[in-house]
C-alpha cells in the first residue's frame, strides 16, 4: 500500500509501505474514503512543528472497514466509521474516564499522523490498522456526507467541546472566537445551534471572516481588548500573543478553551487573570467520548458542517494538493 509522507516543509509524497495486517480479534482494516487536514496539519507542512521528517501524515478521516477480527462486535466489513485520531484501548482507567487521549495502554500520545507516541500510520494512507475497533471506530449515522464528516474524528467534534458543554451550563453565553482554521468556524455554526446571544469571530482571512458571518456572528479583522466582553472564549491561532489578547476579553469567571497548538513559549497576563478569575484550559482532546454527540448534533440538521469544506478533491492529488493553502480540503476516493 501507499502512505502520504512529509518528507520537508512544503512537501509530501507517496511512500510504498507494507499493507496491514490485523494482529488480534480485537482488531480492524480501514480504507479512508474522505480524509481531510487537520489546522496542526498546516503548522507542520510549514515547518513549525517539532518533529522531523519523515513520518505519514494525516489523522482525520471516514473510512470503510474492509476486514475485522473474530472479537470485533460493534462494526462489519463494507461500514463506514469515523477513526479518532488517538489510539485508545476503551477499557483502561482513562479509557473509561473519558481520558481516551491519555490511553495507558498505548505509549503517551500514541495518534495517527505524527509519530510522538509510536509508529501508528497516517489516515492519509490507503490502508490504515486500528488496534482497538470497538473501543475507537464510530459508525458513521446514515444521511451524514463522508465529505462533510471527514473532520468528525478530530476538529468538528473537538469544536463541539469547545463550546457545547459550556452553553449547557452558560444558556445564551456570550463566544469570542480567536482563529486562523476550520476549527474556529466549526465553532461559530455549533454556537449559533446552541443558543450564544453574541458571536464575535476574529481572523485575518477575509474569506473565513465572510463564512463567519453567514454562521451569524460579527466578525473582525484583528482582536481589539474588550474588558468583561465575553462569557467563553476559543483561541485556535497557535500564537500566545493571541491568547493572551484573547484572555483578556473575559467576564469574570469566564472560560476561555485554547486549541491552538503552541510550538513557541509565550507570556499570558496572569496577574489580569487572576484578578477577572478566568479558567483557561490548554489540551489535547479526549476526542473519542465527544464523537457521538458532535455527529448527533450534524445530524439534528441545524448545522452545517460541509460549508466549511473548501475543496473537494481526488486522492491522486494529495501529494501535490496538501501543501496548498486551503482552509479545510477534503480527499475523496471509491473504496469498494
Amino acid at each position: 500500500m501507499r502512505e502520504l509522507t512529509y518528507v520537508a516543509r512544503h512537501s509530501v509524497e507517496w511512500r510504498e509501505a507494507p499493507d496491514p495486517a490485523l494482529r488480534s480479534g480485537r482488531e480492524a482494516i480501514v480504507a479512508p474514503v474522505a480524509a481531510t487536514s487537520c489546522d496542526v496539519d498546516s503548522a507542520i507542512l510549514a515547518g513549525h512543528g517539532f518533529l522531523d521528517p519523515p513520518f505519514a501524515l494525516g489523522h482525520e478521516c471516514v473510512a470503510r472497514v474492509v476486514d475485522t477480527g473474530d472479537a470485533v462486535t460493534t462494526v462489519a466489513t463494507g461500514d463506514l466509521v469515523v477513526v479518532p485520531w488517538s489510539i485508545n484501548c476503551g477499557s483502561c482507567g482513562h479509557c473509561r474516564a473519558g481520558l481516551t487521549a491519555h490511553c495507558t495502554a498505548v505509549p503517551h500520545t500514541a495518534m495517527y499522523g505524527a509519530p510522538i507516541g509510536g509508529g501508528w500510520g497516517g489516515l492519509f494512507s490507503d490502508l490504515v490498522r486500528v488496534p482497538y475497533a470497538d473501543a475507537m471506530l464510530v459508525p458513521l449515522p446514515d444521511g451524514l456526507d463522508p465529505v462533510a464528516m471527514a473532520s468528525a474524528g478530530d476538529n468538528w467534534s473537538l469544536s463541539w467541546r469547545l463550546v457545547a458543554p459550556h452553553l449547557k451550563s452558560r444558556p445564551g453565553a456570550r463566544v469570542l472566537v480567536v482563529a486562523r482554521g476550520s476549527i474556529g468556524l466549526y465553532v461559530c455554526d455549533i454556537a449559533r445551534a446552541l443558543g450564544a446571544s453574541d458571536i464575535l469571530y476574529v481572523d485575518p482571512d477575509p474569506g473565513h471572516r465572510k463564512l463567519a458571518e453567514s454562521f451569524g456572528a460579527r466578525t473582525a479583522e484583528t482582536l481589539e481588548p474588550v474588558r468583561h466582553g465575553f462569557d467563553l472564549a476559543v483561541e485556535a491561532t497557535g500564537r500566545v500573543d493571541q491568547l493572551a489578547q484573547t484572555v483578556k476579553c473575559l467576564a469574570p469567571e469566564g472560560i476561555c478553551e485554547s486549541a491552538g497548538n503552541h510550538f513557541r513559549a509565550g507570556e499570558l497576563p496572569l496577574l489580569d487573570m487572576y484578578l477577572t478569575g478566568v479558567t483557561l484550559r490548554v489540551a489535547r482532546d479526549n476526542v473519542r467520548a465527544h464523537i457521538p454527540d458532535a455527529l448527533a448534533l450534524a445530524a439534528s440538521g441545524t448545522v452545517d458542517p460541509a460549508r466549511v469544506v473548501s475543496h473537494v478533491l481526488d486522492w491522486e492529488q494529495l501529494p501535490d494538493a496538501l501543501p496548498e493553502k486551503h482552509l479545510k480540503p477534503v480527499f475523496v476516493r471509491d473504496s469498494t
